[in-house]
């Protein structure tokens, strides 16, 4: 059975189907997905997205992520995100805050912005003992250093992985996870050799569902379901079988998300 670490399945872009999303991936072999939030406003409807679907009932299991992204960090308020939180520790489904993090390459809002809500996150991470589910685009640098200040105290995950050595490095170092989504199908992957250091503990794979569908499904609306592509990505580049990394990808993540040992 598989896990998608890492789905956007309250956007809008699955109000249409949801039902059958979930359906495909269940054929799919799918164990269990995260449903992570990246906006103030989707709490609510996470969770009601997880009771409708009579969490734990049968595959795939829902959990669910509360947070911010950081291209909406300049339109939060400390209110929001301590509503969130509020959430997070009332719902055991709530197994990670986040999408939170750094985005220095759209800049949707301010860079001092994006850190101070990034902290909170932390902040509000340490007080509840989550792990944090974090975005990171063109902020090697400040992201490393938080990380050194931050991973003694909090675990996270650095999602959708496209980052430098001396990112994964630090990240590595104080002991975080590293997930990988579709683009490790597309043409112009080349990190092949950063992919092989990681040790098998800290991989993880997701979707990003409805974004970044891999191959064979590029310019799609991605889904749960197609995980699989990217296990066998993953696979191919590492030299490993898949049965193996499908084994070893569900074991991290139900340690990492706390589900299962």
């Amino acid at each position: 059975m598989w896990v998608d670490t890492h789905c956007h399945l309250a956007d809008p872009a699955f109000d249409g189907d949801r039902p059958a999303v979930l359906g495909r991936a269940r054929e799919a072999g799918v164990e269990a997905l995260v449903v992570v939030g990246s906006r103030s406003e989707e709490g609510e409807k996470i969770l009601s997205l997880l009771r409708e679907t009579a969490w734990g009932a049968e595959p795939p299991r829902l959990f669910a992520t509360l947070g911010i992204h950081p291209h909406q960090a300049s339109e939060a308020d400390e209110d929001d995100l301590g509503r969130l939180l509020a959430l997070a520790a009332a719902h055991p489904q709530v197994v990670a805050l986040g999408e939170t993090g750094l985005d220095f390459h759209y800049q949707h809002s301010p860079v001092p912005r994006q850190e101070e809500l990034f902290r909170q996150h932390l902040e509000g991470a340490e007080r509840l003992g989550l792990p944090v589910v974090v975005h990171s685009r063109e902020a090697d640098p400040t992201l490393a250093a938080i990380l050194r200040e931050w991973g003694g105290k909090v675990r996270g995950v650095l999602h959708c992985f496209t980052g430098g050595e001396d990112l994964l490095t630090t990240a590595l170092r104080v002991g975080w996870m590293v997930s990988f989504t579709g683009i490790l199908t597309f043409r112009g992957y080349s990190q092949g050799d950063l992919l092989r250091r990681i040790p098998r503990d800290r991989l993880m794979v997701e979707t990003d569902a409805p974004y970044l569908a891999p191959a064979p499904h590029r310019g799609k609306r991605n889904e749960p379901a197609w995980v699989v592509h990217v296990a066998e990505a993953l696979a191919r580049w590492r030299g490993e079988a898949l049965e193996e990394v499908r084994e070893y990808t569900s074991r991290n993540a139900a340690r990492f998300f706390g589900w299962g040992a």
